[in-house]
């Protein structure tokens, strides 16, 4: 079977998402008071950090971003013989969630569970006053009741197919591709 990419979002549709988002945001929070981006590990903090980087050229003040950890509280890991996993991991340390509105920010939204576990994860690090959702690419298939705030863009696709986004501190590159499973 062929693994053929198509590209869905080139670097100036994922620039004018993140843009647009930036002030989603801003709309809908009335600003940047008690807001504090948190992006899930890997590619949703880079996402989070080009958000607070737009937020600051649109208001010129910077808002407070870091990066969470949800390893450990994923469904589908299990602990090695019975030893407890780690906790929350909030970088920076000193980032205050606690009655704080979040906005939460992963790559691609699927089933939900890495969201359920983000959550769970921050409920650890404080009481948000608030969580919000953004997501690069949103694709249906929800095994939970998660629903996305903010939306780079759609893309309804098959169980058989996989939405990969690249990024260019990670990857290289900047783009969202769309490609077949490959059979096992």
């Amino acid at each position: 079977m062929s693994n053929e990419q198509h590209v869905i979002m080139d670097e100036t549709a994922i620039r004018r998402a993140l843009t647009r988002i930036a002030h989603e945001i801003l709309e809908k929070n009335k600003g940047i008071e008690d807001c504090v981006l948190i992006g899930i590990r890997t590619r949703g903090v880079y996402l989070a950090q080009r958000i607070a980087e737009r937020i600051n050229d649109i208001e010129g003040t910077p808002i407070p971003w870091g990066e969470i950890d949800v390893t450990s509280y994923r469904d589908d890991r299990k602990s090695v013989s019975g030893e407890a996993l780690e906790g929350a991991k909030l970088t920076p340390e000193h980032l205050d969630v606690h009655d704080k509105k979040v906005i939460l920010f992963d790559d691609v939204l699927f089933t939900g569970r890495t969201i359920r576990a983000a959550m769970d994860a921050l409920m650890d690090c404080g009481r948000p006053r608030m969580i919000q959702l953004a997501v690069l690419a949103d694709r249906g298939h929800r095994e939970l009741p998660i629903r996305p705030d903010f939306i780079g863009k759609n893309v309804p696709t098959s169980k058989q197919e996989e939405i990969i986004v690249a990024l260019s501190e990670v990857d290289g590159k900047d783009e969202v591709t769309i490609s077949q499973r490959e059979e096992r």
